[in-house]
C-alpha cells in the first residue's frame, strides 16, 4: 500500500516506530467502547501489532499509521478481512485529535482508495449505541443499519455494537 496524503494528514502503512505513541494513546478512555482493552504492556502491544503488521504483510488486512501535517502520530486505522464481502474499517484517535474531523477525512481517503484498488463499495463500521462521536461520524457517510450485537467481554465490558455498512456519499 501506497502512502495517502490529504489536506490534514498523511496515512501510511504502520511501523513499529509508532508503537509507543500507540501504546500510550490506546487507553481506557479510547477503548472505553471498543471490544480491546488497553495493552497490558509495551511487549504486549508489539506482539499484537506485530501481528496485524504480518497480516498486512500477506494482503489480508490493512494496518495503518494516521499522522498529522508535522508528522505526528495521531491514531490507527484498520481494514481487516480484505477477501470479505464487507471489509471491516475500525479507527481511533489519540485524544488530542478527537472531534477536529480527522477520523472522517482518513475514512473517506482510505475509502476511497480502496475503492479505487478494485475493492467492495461497501464496508462494515462498529460503533457502541452509547458513544456519540461514532455514531455522529457514521452519519457523514451513506450507510444502512445490519443490527446490535449486545455482549461482555471477557474483561466484563457490557458492549452494544451497532453494525453499520457504509460507503462514501455520492
Amino acid at each position: 500500500m501506497r502512502e495517502i496524503q490529504t489536506a490534514r494528514l498523511t496515512i501510511v502503512p504502520f511501523d513499529l516506530k509508532y508503537l509507543n505513541d500507540y501504546y500510550l494513546g490506546f487507553d481506557e478512555e479510547i477503548t472505553q467502547y471498543q471490544y480491546p482493552d488497553p495493552f497490558g504492556s509495551l511487549e504486549a502491544a508489539e506482539a499484537l501489532l506485530g501481528e496485524f503488521m504480518d497480516e498486512m504483510n500477506r494482503g489480508e488486512m490493512l494496518f495503518l499509521a494516521i499522522l498529522d501535517k508535522d508528522g505526528e502520530f495521531a491514531g490507527g486505522l484498520e481494514v481487516h478481512g480484505l477477501a470479505e464481502e464487507y471489509p471491516e474499517l475500525g479507527i481511533w484517535l489519540k485524544k488530542e485529535f478527537q472531534g477536529k474531523g480527522y477520523a472522517y477525512e482518513a475514512l473517506y481517503h482510505i475509502i476511497q482508495y480502496l475503492n479505487q484498488t478494485g475493492q467492495k463499495k461497501w464496508y462494515a463500521y462498529e460503533a457502541d449505541i452509547r458513544n456519540k462521536s461514532s455514531i455522529g461520524l457514521v452519519a457523514k457517510f451513506a450507510y444502512q443499519k445490519e443490527g446490535i450485537d449486545e455482549f461482555t467481554t471477557e474483561s466484563g465490558k457490557e458492549l452494544k455494537l451497532q453494525r453499520y455498512l457504509i460507503h462514501i456519499k455520492e
